[in-house]
């Protein structure tokens, strides 16, 4: 396979985006209507299935985007790795930038093993390694890289890699779209990077029962594309591995609620499916959800059977200004406790407005904005937003906009498109919390307070329909008295987030980002559960080691 084009691809993910946003990231069509040309599916097929798409899809279109943590944001320029300081994963109170784990050279009988299975389809190129080894949309980083990169075209292969990297005592990192932010593909050991772009295709699609089955390589506007005849980003795979979700969550869900079941490559090769094909089962351990958000820790991910969702037939998309921050969340509140079957409500503050307004040469009034979207029949979608719009004027909102043309409303919701890319346009760095929607609020109004204080630079965007909450905090961490203040900031969100019953991350997984909370948010009896788990499952702790599950615990 030729590594130079592939590197070249890997390298155009994360290249940064100052302007002419309007004519790539969002030239495409909405996610709603749009996800891989299959090796194997007809795209013919009944008239009415035009409006399908993948409910996991859906839910998961602000993957790239922030999600429900607050993201220390990362310079261009990051020191070198070997400058960098090493120390334990996880530990409580870490505010440490990059992490180092016990890394041994891999056994030449096993690269010759790998040989055989993948042939071309295997590197041991720095450059490529290197690119496996320091995703740019993460702020935390390791001192360690993959020793081989790995590019499976089968599950038989991937067993097969699995099963020879457990005989030698490997460990193995799965690895997707790399648009992870918490340090899910981080290779803190060394050993073996498995890429699973290339199982990237649709295998079965059932429209009768309204699912498809796709690898874990796929998409999700690659297989928004394939559906739509129908009716660079994340993978699905990747996307189940840190159950993941976006700004329709809370209509349709997170990825959790949208799969049917998974085939799973366990640690020691063997090959296992989680559930039937029925939409719902009493039959026996609720597997499928023990490996979603298992970050690879558990086994690698070679087949996903997906949900499928009809289009609405109409929506309107709307947005409104608030004097205040929490003005704006108390209307995504009392919209929510209204019964509208709001699609998507997303908030964004005056910084962030002010930066969309900078990167796009927009004029919109730099102060807090809710945006909505309503579906549903015409009429339905036009009350609903009648219904809101009271609403927002019982809670000092204006200068209240709507469009129902198609043109209209990609145009109006492209500004919630654009705000993380908006950011880097402003300085080039960025973290997520979730709390019950009654304290949504009262969270924001006290993060924003401290935020508004601090002398870096810090933009809200919330999911505000379902209590998701995220910052962006822009600083350079090559100087430590800015990384500290991020770091002080993020403390500071995550602990008033779980003050109020929330969790550390609402969205983007635990990685080595997060873990340092979960003893907090989860209990020990909870980690070592998870712990026992691991360790029945992984017991030579080859899957993904030095994640999710904090060093304490496991020592």
């Amino acid at each position: 396979m030729a590594f130079s084009s592939l590197f070249s691809r890997l390298r155009s993910y994360s290249k940064p985006i100052y302007s002419n946003l309007r004519t790539s990231v969002y030239q495409k069509p909405q996610i709603l209507s749009s996800l891989i040309e299959p090796v194997t599916c007809s795209r013919k097929g009944p008239s009415w299935v035009v409006s399908l798409i993948p409910l996991a899809i859906a839910v998961s279109a602000g993957c790239l985007a922030l999600h429900s943590h607050t993201y220390p944001s990362v310079s261009l320029n990051d020191a070198p790795l070997s400058d960098l300081k090493s120390v334990k994963i996880g530990c409580k109170g870490s505010t440490d930038y990059a992490v180092k784990g016990s890394r041994r050279e891999v056994p030449s009988k096993l690269i010759e093993e790998l040989k055989g299975i993948c042939q071309d389809n295997m590197t041991m190129d720095e450059d490529e390694r290197h690119v496996h080894g320091k995703p740019q949309n993460s702020f935390h980083k390791a001192v360690n890289i993959p020793d081989i990169v790995v590019y499976p075209r089968s599950e038989e292969e991937v067993s097969k890699i699995v099963k020879a990297c457990n005989m030698h005592k490997v460990p193995i990192v799965p690895y997707g779209g790399a648009t992870s932010i918490e340090g899910h593909t981080l290779s803190l050991n060394g050993g073996v990077c498995i890429d699973m772009t290339l199982m990237n295709r649709v295998k079965a699609l059932h429209v009768e029962d309204m699912d498809v089955v796709v690898e874990p390589g796929i998409g999700w506007m690659e297989l928004n594309e394939y559906l739509e005849p129908y009716g660079p980003g994340a993978t699905i795979g990747g996307m189940c591995a840190t159950r993941c979700s976006g700004s329709l969550a809370v209509r349709y869900g997170t990825m959790r609620d949208n799969v049917i079941n998974l085939k799973v490559v366990l640690a020691d090769g063997e090959v296992m499916k989680t559930a039937s094909r029925a939409r719902k089962s009493a039959a026996g351990y609720d597997l499928t959800r023990l490996m979603i958000g298992s970050e690879g820790t558990l086994g690698v991910i070679t087949g996903i059977t997906l949900r499928l969702q009809k289009l609405p037939q109409s929506s309107v998309v709307a947005m409104c200004n608030f004097p205040t921050i929490k003005d704006a969340a108390d209307v995504a509140i009392a919209t929510m406790h209204s019964g509208i079957q709001v699609s998507r409500v997303e908030l964004l503050d005056e910084v962030q407005i002010r930066a969309i307004n900078l990167a796009n040469d927009k004029n919109l009034p730099e102060v807090p904005t809710l945006m909505f979207e309503f579906v549903g029949t015409e009429a339905y979608a036009r009350e609903q937003t009648q219904v809101v719009q009271k609403i927002a004027s019982e809670h000092n909102g204006s200068d209240f906009v709507f469009a129902e043309e198609s043109e209209e409303k990609k145009e109006l919701w492209k500004i919630r498109k654009e705000a993380l890319w908006a950011c880097f346009a402003m300085e080039p760095n960025f973290e997520d919390v979730c709390v019950p929607l009654s304290h949504l609020a009262e969270l924001i109004s006290r993060s924003k307070k401290e935020l508004d204080a601090s002398p870096l630079t810090c933009t809200v965007i919330a999911h505000a329909g379902d209590g998701n909450f995220h910052t962006v905090v822009l600083f350079d961490p090559t100087r430590e008295e800015q990384r500290q203040e991020a770091e002080r900031l993020n403390h500071f969100m995550v602990h008033t987030a779980l003050s109020m019953e929330g969790t550390c991350t609402g969205e983007h997984g635990v990685g080595t980002g997060k873990m340092k909370y979960l003893e907090k948010e989860l209990g020990i009896e909870n980690l070592w559960t998870m712990k026992r788990i691991k360790d029945a499952l992984d017991p030579n702790n080859i899957m993904n080691p030095g994640k999710l599950i904090p060093s304490n615990v496991c020592f």
